[in-house]
C-alpha cells in the first residue's frame, strides 16, 4: 500500500502514537469480555512472489500460493475483488482452499461502484459485486467499502444514501481518506453517527503519512484495522507493540470480532512482522493465533534476534 508513504529518512519525525480512547467506544463495547471472540490477522494479497523459498515452498507456482497462504494466515483482505467483479464459481473455487478452516475472505467492494463518477445508479453493478462474493459462503468476512481520497464531505449524502442501500445482513466496513472527514467535527460525528445507526462499522488506517485516518472510533463492537509498516524500520515493532495493548484493551472491554491487516510498502517483510505482531498477540491476550512459518528454520530467530537488537522486545 503506497497510502500515506513516508520517505524513511522521515519516519524518526513522525508521532506513531495513537490517539486515546474516543469517549464514544463506551457505548459499543459492553465493559467486559466477550466469550471467544473472533480475532483474524491477514495480508492484502496471497499472490506474492517474493514470499516463494520464504514461506511458500521452493518452486511454488502461482496457483497454489492461496492453499499455502491459509496455512499461514486465517484471513486476508482481499483487494482483489476491488480491481475486479468475479463470479459466484470462481469465489468458490478459493473458498474451497480454506475448506475446514477457520479462515475469512474480506473483499473490498469494486472500484466501479466506488472510484467512479458518482455513487447513484450504481444498483446493479454493486449487485453483481455482492452476488459474487456470495460464493464464498461460510468463509466470507467482512465487505469493506473504500471511497477515494477525493470524495469529501461535500458528498456525505450520496454516501450515506448508498451505504444505507447495501443488504443488512452482511457486515460492511467503511474507509474514508479525505482529511475533512477527520478535521471537521460535524461531518466526522454524522460519519461515526450514521455507521453505528446502521450497524457499520469504521475502517481503522494506520499509515506514517497520515495519521488522522488511525481514528480509533468503534461502530460496531467489531474492528477493522489496516496497518502499513515500513518494511522491518525499527518503528514497525514498537507500533505493533502499541496496537497490541489497544486491542487486548478492546477485547478486555467487549469487543467480539477484530480484523488485523499488515500491510508494507515493500510486501517482502510482511511475514515477518506478522510473527512479531502474533507471538505478542497470543501471549498478551491468551489467543493462540496461527503465524507464517519460515521454510528455513533459522529464518524466524533472525528476524527476533534482530528486533531484540533495537530493545523493542523489553
Amino acid at each position: 500500500m503506497e497510502f500515506g508513504r513516508v520517505p524513511e529518512n522521515e519516519l524518526g519525525a513522525v508521532d506513531f502514537s495513537l490517539p486515546a480512547e474516543p469517549a464514544f467506544n463506551k457505548s459499543i463495547l459492553k465493559g467486559k469480555p466477550v466469550k471467544n471472540p473472533k480475532v483474524y490477522v491477514g495480508c492484502a494479497k496471497w499472490g506474492r512472489t517474493e514470499w516463494v523459498g520464504k514461506i511458500y515452498p521452493p518452486k511454488t507456482k502461482e496457483k497454489d500460493f492461496l492453499q499455502h497462504y491459509v496455512e499461514h494466515y486465517n484471513c486476508i483482505e482481499l483487494n482483489a475483488t476491488h480491481y475486479k467483479v468475479y463470479g459466484e464459481a470462481g469465489t468458490r473455487k478459493w473458498a474451497e482452499k480454506a475448506k475446514g478452516k477457520d479462515f475469512l475472505f474480506c473483499p473490498k467492494m469494486y472500484k466501479g461502484v466506488t472510484h467512479f463518477g458518482s455513487l447513484k445508479g450504481k444498483d446493479f453493478i454493486s449487485n453483481e459485486f455482492l452476488r459474487g462474493i456470495m460464493g464464498f459462503e461460510q468463509h466470507l468476512g467482512p465487505i469493506f467499502v473504500q471511497v477515494s481520497d477525493t470524495f469529501s464531505p461535500k458528498r456525505k449524502e450520496e454516501l450515506f444514501t448508498y451505504l444505507g442501500s447495501l443488504p443488512t445482513d452482511l457486515q460492511f466496513f467503511l474507509e474514508v481518506r479525505h482529511p475533512d472527514w477527520f478535521a471537521k467535527e460535524k461531518d466526522r460525528e454524522d460519519m461515526f453517527a450514521f455507521l453505528r445507526d446502521h450497524n457499520m462499522g469504521a475502517v481503522i488506517t494506520d499509515t506514517a503519512g497520515r495519521r488522522d485516518c488511525a481514528h480509533m472510533h468503534l461502530t460496531v463492537p467489531k474492528a477493522f484495522i489496516r496497518y502499513v509498516g515500513n518494511s522491518l524500520h525499527p518503528s514497525d515493532y514498537s507500533r505493533t507493540d502499541v496496537w497490541v495493548e489497544r486491542m487486548k484493551y478492546w477485547l478486555d472491554k467487549g469487543m467480539e470480532e477484530l480484523y488485523f491487516f499488515m500491510h508494507m510498502h515493500d510486501e517482502a517483510t510482511s511475514p515477518e512482522l506478522t510473527v512479531h505482531l502474533v507471538d505478542k498477540m497470543n501471549a498478551a491476550c491468551g489467543l493462540n493465533l496461527i503465524k507464517p512459518k519460515f521454510v528455513e528454520a533459522d529464518s524466524q530467530p533472525a528476524v527476533k534476534s534482530k528486533s531484540k537488537q533495537k530493545g523493542l522486545f523489553d
